[in-house]
């Protein structure tokens, strides 16, 4: 037998110290020495949890709680480890009461009395199986560790392309590339201040620098002119919400499906009178009202082609100037807090 097997904790639980030390005699004398033995079972649950044993030898006749009241007490702790091999011990050969200790977790049967020979191949057995069963859960573990590993490397991979693409789209006229990074994490400032749920404020966070990701499609005589756009110049900028919705459409995951949404609904308006779809107060979804406020509050506080930066102060009194206009009062009241719990206000946001 190997030494391994040798090792294993056995817990012997009857009622009767003659049986428990025949047991324990003949467990010894082949070599087993973690051997704990319990004649009270009322104390079956606690000493079980201390020891953790890997095989226990359970008589079903006793008084106070008999073998049965013990395998049932001692389902949640089988369920948790996984695979705790039961030996039952029972002078009963009547076949209904093997049938429920089959039912109750028993994995086998020693009839008293016992044949020496036979007490020691049944426990050999059941250690072998517990044995494999614990190989086999490490090897499962070590799979899905390397299963998340794999599955966080790829979403790490995802989200940096999603990052670079929205990167790209903001070098037309950004060439810091920093505006996209900045809105992203502005959105999430003002969703922590709704009360949104973290893992929400997450998604915000992730998808809100995608918003503008449309530019790729527009002109440069139109995305970098100085100055103010013709009308129908300014038509065609518009399209860049429909032509970022396109770009990011039809997607099962989570992260583009919202930032389609934003990218189509971030130029709306609360009061109506925006673009392209001209939606009003909450047929705007939250996500493009709170992606509206970052948008502006960034663009008006960094410089741009046709215009110079404007001081953080200027900004703010513009964004709530248009509270209840351009941008939902809720997010503008979100944004304000969210800038006076900040010791100094949004400077990261403003490099």
């Amino acid at each position: 037998m190997s030494a391994g097997l040798l090792q294993a904790c056995i817990l012997i639980i009857d009622d009767l110290p003659q049986n428990v030390r025949l047991l324990e005699r003949v467990l010894r004398k082949s070599g087993y020495y973690e051997i704990h033995t319990l004649t009270d079972s009322r104390l079956a649950i606690d000493v079980v949890a201390r020891i953790s044993p890997d095989l226990i030898l359970l008589d079903l006749e006793m008084p106070h709680f008999s073998g049965f009241d013990v395998m049932d007490q001692l389902r949640p702790y089988v369920a948790a480890k996984g695979y705790l091999p039961i030996l039952v011990l029972t002078a009963d050969a009547d076949p209904e009461a093997k049938r429920r200790a089959l039912s109750y977790g028993a994995k086998d049967f020693l009839t008293k009395p016992f044949d020496h020979e036979e007490v020691l191949l049944r426990i050999k057995n059941m250690l072998e199986t517990g044995d494999l069963h614990a190989k086999l859960k490490r090897q499962n573990d070590v799979l899905d560790h390397k299963v998340r590993e794999r599955t966080m490397e790829l979403e790490d991979a995802r989200v940096e392309i999603l990052m670079r693409l929205a990167i790209a789209a903001e070098f037309r006229d950004d060439d810091t590339g920093q505006h996209t990074k900045r809105v992203g994490a502005t959105a999430a400032l003002i969703a922590e201040e709704l009360m949104l749920p973290p893992d929400e404020v997450e998604l915000l966070r992730l998808a809100a620098p995608l918003h503008d990701v449309g530019k790729i499609g527009i002109a440069d005589s139109i995305l970098l002119k100085p100055g103010r756009l013709r009308e129908d110049e300014f038509e065609v900028m518009k399209r860049h919400t429909l032509l970022g919705a396109l770009i990011l459409s039809g997607s099962k995951v989570k992260l583009l499906r919202r930032a389609e949404e934003i990218a189509r609904t971030h130029h709306e308006r609360w009061a109506g009178g925006g673009y392209p779809l001209g939606a009003v107060g909450e047929d705007i979804p939250l996500s493009g009202r709170i992606v509206a406020v970052a948008d502006v509050f960034d663009a008006l506080t960094h410089e741009r082609p046709y215009k110079a930066a404007w001081p953080v102060e200027d900004a703010v009194a513009e964004i709530l100037h248009q509270r209840g206009r351009q941008f939902d009062p809720d997010v503008v009241d979100a944004f304000l807090r969210a800038l006076e719990l900040s010791p100094r206000p949004f400077e990261p946001l403003l490099v």
